[in-house]
């Protein structure tokens, strides 16, 4: 150990090609309105099915975190004819710095919103569908109920698609995930989001440990869990080589990795524009350790590809 960081984790630090971003506090600070390098441009995707999956949404009055959150992929997956679905209204009770989906006190659950989201998955002909909510502390199960209900929901009507949830915290309640985790959801997903040192500026009303121990519990569940980070925030390789460590605990099968960009002005700003290469290495220390699937580049988002990762798992 030096300076309480294992040297196996020094080897691999050093192993970048490009370590800048990461060992130069000053190019470590990002001005506003910064010049993206190269590896950040991308010519947006048209055609395809997106007006196919633009009208759907709209006509089954559902909304994804693709728009909600101003994912740089949105027209890439709807060009593909997926999305994924964002539930229990746009509103969030939280107040996490990095995320534009709006803040304030949310309405009341529509029960219907559980049909239209099986239809538009049925419409759309969709194998695998990823459900996600805005946090809802307001409820006294945080939406687990709703959850599961949706789950059911697709076992009745739409059998042949495997379901991944994407779910909130619940306050760490251990009854509430326990009503998620009897549903059975095909993968069960929730991201740690960044590491620990950046958890009271970055998800201030979240717990790192309590993020883990949801992991953790649906992993013993006998569940397939996954989780994600962004990087770029001000973090050190060596702190995501830890998250990597503790996710390989928890028995985390899928790791995704992705480049924090600022939606708007009013999120925090980018710290550090990190390398292919370094997203590189984060993907072979996780497979290293023993994670089965590490996903990690500039444009990787939780449900990037979900798809494609699901089959990998059922292969």
């Amino acid at each position: 150990m030096l300076n309480g960081v294992s040297s196996d984790k020094i080897v691999w630090a050093t192993m970048v090609t490009d370590l800048t971003a990461f060992n130069n506090e000053a190019e470590n600070t990002i001005v506003p309105s910064p010049r993206k390098p190269s590896w950040l441009k991308r010519s947006m995707a048209f055609g395809g099915k997106q007006g196919q999956v633009r009208r759907l949404l709209a006509a089954f009055g559902l909304r994804t975190v693709c728009s909600e959150a101003k994912c740089p992929n949105r027209s890439e997956c709807y060009a593909q004819g997926t999305a994924t679905f964002l539930v229990m209204g746009p509103v969030c009770t939280r107040n996490c710095s990095f995320c534009s989906v709006m803040k304030g006190s949310p309405m009341p659950l529509s029960k219907d919103e559980i049909n239209r989201v099986v239809e538009a998955v049925r419409a759309m002909k969709l194998h695998h569908v990823v459900i996600t909510s805005v946090t809802r502390d307001d409820l006294c199960d945080g939406g687990a109920s709703f959850f599961a209900e949706m789950v059911a929901a697709f076992r009745r009507n739409a059998a042949g698609v495997t379901i991944e949830l994407l779910i909130p915290d619940l306050k760490g309640d251990p009854d509430a995930l326990a009503t998620v985790l009897r549903s059975r959801p095909d993968i069960l997903n929730h991201n740690v989001e960044t590491v620990p040192s950046l958890y009271r500026t970055i998800r201030p009303q979240a717990d790192y440990h309590r993020s883990l121990l949801v992991l953790q519990r649906a992993s013993r569940f006998g569940l397939a869990t996954k989780s994600g980070l962004m990087v770029g925030l001000g973090e050190s390789p060596e702190e995501v080589f830890s998250v990597l460590d503790d996710l390989k605990t928890c028995g985390c099968r899928v790791v995704t990795i992705g480049q924090y960009l600022q939606p708007s002005p009013h999120q925090t700003p980018v710290k550090a524009f990190i390398s292919p290469q370094q997203f590189k290495v984060f993907a072979a220390y996780g497979e290293k350790t023993g994670i089965p699937k590490v996903v990690a580049g500039p444009f990787v988002r939780s449900s990037y590809h979900a798809s494609k990762i699901m089959e990998e798992l059922l292969a």
